[in-house]
């Protein structure tokens, strides 16, 4: 991966639409070496896939909660697994003690916060410890990766 590639990547974290003849007069390739490289990239595993950014607010979904979950370090897969296929969870991750997960949950109200936390938290066998914390603003969104 050359600065040209890093150039690409750049400018796809910004507009994932962009045209490979947009790319190309961009940073001063053809339209042709523009799709190859975008191709390569993706055949290299550094594009993992083109996607959107919702307003979640647009779609009734004003409440973001974030949790951090502490579970039973033998069962972190299968409860990682199984709140990651609930619609309401945007994000999951495993942490590095490997008994924690972050969650973040979009849903549409307080009432449904409270629902899915019933629902899907409390109670849990393996579950040991929940805290939650709603989003007030968001000042800046994760796109893409990191910087390059």
């Amino acid at each position: 991966m050359d600065s040209t590639d890093h150039e690409i990547l750049a400018l796809l974290v910004e507009d994932g639409r962009m045209s490979f003849a947009d790319i190309g007069r961009s940073i001063g390739i053809t339209r042709a070496s523009a799709r190859e490289r975008v191709q390569n990239l993706m055949g290299n595993g550094f594009i993992e896939k083109f996607t959107i950014v919702v307003n979640p607010g647009l779609l009734d979904k004003s409440v973001s909660a974030f949790f951090d979950i502490q579970v039973t370090a033998q069962a972190i897969i299968v409860v990682a697994e199984t709140l990651a296929n609930l619609k309401d969870v945007s994000s999951l991750y495993i942490m590095s003690d490997m008994c924690s997960l972050h969650m973040h949950v979009l849903v549409k109200d307080m009432g449904a916060l409270e629902a899915f936390t019933h629902t899907h938290l409390f109670g849990h066998p393996d579950i040991v410890n929940i805290q939650c914390k709603l989003l007030m603003s968001r000042i800046k969104q994760r796109r893409g990766g990191p910087r390059i």
